[in-house]
């Protein structure tokens, strides 16, 4: 692929990427608003202690074949039809040991009411497990486009769907089936738009072939659900439905946040890296341009997404989720990272070292949990301060295996995040202090964006920076065409 073409592609990608989360993410602003008035803490907290299961058994069912599928060469129908025979039969037997399995679950958290919630939640996944070779079909081919109109309508339908079951008074139900209206919205859509259908040829040696890399995969995918989901584990342990629903909807506003970046990077990041595998020097360049990007949005949005949190909270979702706020603040510095460090993490995916990634987040994951376990006694804001460094630092450990991959200096690495990071801290410690003084909490959270934002753009226009002008350049063109 020649460089303009790969350019080319790559900010088609990136443009339909970022439109795509951007519209994902305010259609979940929008519904999430309507459910957390309707609803309270303990009604997600009663989801949230179900989360890391139905997670680790959807991480199972994937098998990591997505990735394997994107890392082949060369890709036939048989190779496709594989993985959805087999991760359909995976899917249907994660399900009958978990359905027999909820008991278990209730007795761990003391809720017998999680005994039918979990065997209504846990089908979401059987569903879920027939779109993995059309997606991966999509994923492949960058059909970044089609990708964004299966998203947004599934959105709308789940929500949709939400919204009446809350307002009808089904509760923690309603969360439970607007999930599974969504995975079936998006498995239906899959097929519709990749024109790829299964036939009944139950090979499953294209399986034999991408098990290697695909079950290294697998592994890290549970891990990482581990780790982003270890907090509502032991609070559903150790404490009540409300802190867990706190603390789930605090991580669902940051979740909204750092996935509006990190679908834009993933949907091109992985395809983009494999097409210039074999030219070292090319990917090292694509690498650090794509780092560049996304510093330059990550820290101003995440570290601004702190800033505002407690006016967002309370005028979004009322006074009543007061306590989801302070939890939002610590967790948005982590959040500003998990994009940079995601685009790590597929620079080693896309070399080829899956073992790597998994090795890398098994470790993590452990020292996270010790951590945990260790801070437990001095409460939740000491854990997750802990959590966030120790995540932050963990840049750090990718950095090092990226560095004997392409060669890519600690000073280059500084040099392309740096900048914007610091500009973002600056800019937000400027405007933290210049609203002090307002009490509307309507004012303050407007002036703090408007500070923020306005500098922040007029800062990297004064000194030239080419990711800022090649960003509005490219929005420019779309705008024309």
């Amino acid at each position: 692929m020649s460089e303009s073409s790969l350019k080319e592609k790559t900010a088609k990608g990136l443009f339909w990427g970022g439109f795509s989360n951007g519209i994902q993410q305010l259609l979940n602003l929008g519904f999430g608003i309507v459910l957390a008035r309707l609803l309270n803490a303990s009604d997600y907290g009663m989801v949230g202690m179900l989360t890391i299961f139905s997670a680790i058994a959807a991480a199972l069912q994937e098998g990591g074949f997505i990735s394997a599928l994107t890392n082949r060469k060369e890709t036939c129908h048989r190779d496709y039809n594989a993985v959805f025979w087999f991760s359909t039969f995976c899917g249907i037997t994660l399900y009958i040991l978990l359905f027999f399995a909820a008991p278990l679950i209730a007795d761990f958290y003391k809720t017998p009411e999680l005994v039918p919630l979990s065997r209504l939640s846990f089908l979401g996944f059987v569903i879920s497990s027939m779109s993995i070779a059309p997606r991966a079909y999509l994923f492949k081919h960058l059909k970044i486009k089609e990708t964004t109109i299966i998203s947004i309508s599934s959105l709308v339908v789940s929500g949709i769907v939400g919204i009446v079951l809350a307002a009808n008074g089904f509760a923690y139900w309603g969360i439970a089936l607007q999930s599974i209206s969504f995975v079936t919205m998006v498995t239906i859509l899959n097929f519709y738009f990749s024109h790829w259908r299964p036939s009944f040829q139950f090979d499953f040696t294209p399986i034999k072939e991408m098990i290697g890399f695909s079950s290294k995969i697998i592994i890290t995918n549970i891990f990482t659900i581990i780790n982003n989901n270890l907090f509502s584990v032991l609070l559903g342990k150790f404490y009540s439905e409300r802190e867990v629903g706190n603390f789930t909807q605090a991580n669902k506003w940051n979740g909204m946040g750092h996935t509006l970046i990190t679908g834009m990077i993933n949907g091109i990041a992985q395809p983009v890296f494999t097409s210039v595998a074999d030219d070292k020097a090319r990917q090292l360049a694509v690498f650090r341009k794509l780092l560049r990007f996304t510093a330059f949005i990550s820290f101003p949005a995440m570290l601004g997404l702190s800033l505002v949190s407690k006016e967002l909270i309370v005028i979004a979702i009322t006074e009543k989720w007061i306590a989801s706020a302070y939890i939002l603040q610590i967790l948005c510095i982590w959040g500003a990272f998990i994009p940079i460090i995601n685009l790590f993490s597929n620079l080693i995916i896309s070399r080829g070292h899956s073992s790597i990634y998994m090795w890398s987040t098994i470790s993590l994951s452990v020292l996270q949990l010790i951590a945990a376990c260790a801070m437990h006694p001095y409460g939740l804001e000491w854990m997750l301060r802990v959590f966030v460094v120790i995540n932050i630092g963990w840049l750090f450990v990718w950095f090092c295996f990226v560095r004997r991959e392409i060669g890519l200096t600690l000073h280059s690495m500084l040099k392309d995040i740096s900048p914007y990071l610091i500009l973002s801290v600056a800019l937000i410690t400027v405007a933290y202090y210049a609203t002090l003084p307002i009490e509307s909490l309507y004012l303050s959270m407007v002036t703090k964006v408007v500070i923020v934002a306005g500098l922040y753009a007029l800062t990297l226009w004064k000194q030239q920076s080419v990711i800022f002008r090649e960003s509005i350049d490219f929005l420019l063109k779309r705008k024309k065409a």
